[in-house]
């Protein structure tokens, strides 16, 4: 099959754009891949960028001509925002060629992508005709002009039938798919599948032992909950190890200074990533927003570590609770110190199953000998209706 990639690259390289790379690699196996890469900038050239994205006829143009060099039997586009811009779709529908789209976040449900404001799950926008809320509260980099440009550009193409041409949406977790359908969306539930994300299980997991501590690994910042995590932990006996940087990095480390159980390990390569998930006890995801698929989920459960998470969106299926992990009310200090209490009442025989629980749900889902049966399964699906 003749599969042809498209993917608007982050100016800071991030989750979404390892899982690109990684999918790229795994299809080539297979299949011939043709990759186009766009590339967000800062400075008035992002700025240029941002406000060319409703109608960019530069990018819809490169695809075009590359779709009718490359003959493709179906277009895949990940991270349209904000260099590729929305155009492009209605350029391969026209075209005549199948395209799927992979939903990494809610950005075209609500400009602040992850649903959250000041702490706080910000979903007022699932139903407004337009999120005016969401441009009064400036939850798109603080700023309303740039809230509001954000939000006319995804209300333009709705109204126009952009969204309407994507034959397939790409979530990672059935929780995604029902949200977009309880909001105003208005695509058929038809048009949207499940396909997740995958890792590859480290060859080390064997030769380390379990050491007597929990982790954390993430972005240090508001919507990852790590004022909850600190707060918990201050007042717990257990060890905590901390991995990761962003805006509440100084909190951290203020706060490894004053309590001797929390560290601050700075942020990891992959390889160290894999190396610290097999040594914990478990992992702690104390996140207050809806996460579409944190790699670091599949990175504990194919290393057979137990995961202690915020019972919110994706969490709630991916892990389950008393299987190969603990849920947590989301927010709650108090809650998250008992559950972390009641992991570590359990006897060694006890922990041990959960994490062989936790391998085998990575086994039999996010492995990536599945994934080219996900995506055949997909791409020959849309292909039918051409």
């Amino acid at each position: 099959m003749k599969i042809l990639l498209i993917h608007t690259a982050y100016q800071f390289k991030g989750g979404e754009d390892a899982v690109v790379e990684q999918e790229i690699a795994l299809l080539q196996e297979k299949h011939e891949v043709k990759v186009v890469l766009f590339e967000n900038q800062g400075g008035w050239q992002g700025a240029l960028q941002f406000l060319s994205s409703i109608w960019n006829t530069r990018t819809a143009r490169i695809v075009s001509d590359t779709i009718k060099e490359f003959q493709p039997d179906v277009v895949h586009v990940h991270n349209f925002h904000f260099a590729l811009g929305p155009l492009v779709f209605r350029v391969i529908h026209s075209l005549g060629i199948p395209v799927v789209h992979t939903v990494h976040n809610y950005r075209l449900l609500c400009p602040s992508a992850i649903l959250l404001h000041k702490g706080q799950l910000f979903t007022d926008s699932l139903q407004q005709s337009f999120p005016w809320k969401a441009v009064q509260k400036k939850v798109y980099r603080s700023s309303a002009l740039q809230t509001f440009w954000l939000a006319f550009v995804i209300w333009f193409h709705k109204k126009i039938g952009t969204w309407q041409k994507i034959d397939s949406y790409l979530c990672l977790t059935p929780f995604a798919i029902d949200l977009f359908q309880e909001s105003n969306f208005g695509v058929a539930k038809e048009q949207f599948a499940v396909k997740p994300n995958f890792t590859n299980a480290p060859a080390i997991l064997q030769k380390v032992e379990k050491e007597n501590h929990f982790l954390f690994i993430g972005r240090l910042s508001e919507e990852k909950g790590i004022e909850v995590l600190l707060n918990a932990f201050k007042e717990l006996p257990f060890l905590l190890k901390i991995a990761g940087d962003g805006p509440l990095k100084g909190d951290v480390i203020q706060t490894a200074k004053e309590f001797c159980n929390i560290n601050y390990i700075g942020n990891l390569t992959n390889e160290a990533v894999k190396l610290e998930l097999c040594k914990t006890q478990a992992l702690i995801l104390s996140s207050v927003c809806f996460e579409g698929m944190p790699m670091t989920i599949l990175e504990a459960l194919s290393t057979s570590t137990p995961i202690i998470a915020s019972n919110i969106g994706a969490m709630t299926s991916l892990i389950i609770d008393g299987y190969n992990g603990y849920h947590f009310e989301p927010g709650n200090v108090t809650n998250l110190k008992e559950v972390i209490s009641k992991f570590n009442t359990l006897s060694e025989v006890e922990k041990n199953k959960m994490g062989q629980n936790a391998f085998e749900n990575y086994t039999s889902h996010y492995a990536p000998e599945l994934q080219l049966d996900y995506f055949e399964t997909l791409y020959n699906t849309v292909l039918k209706k051409y």
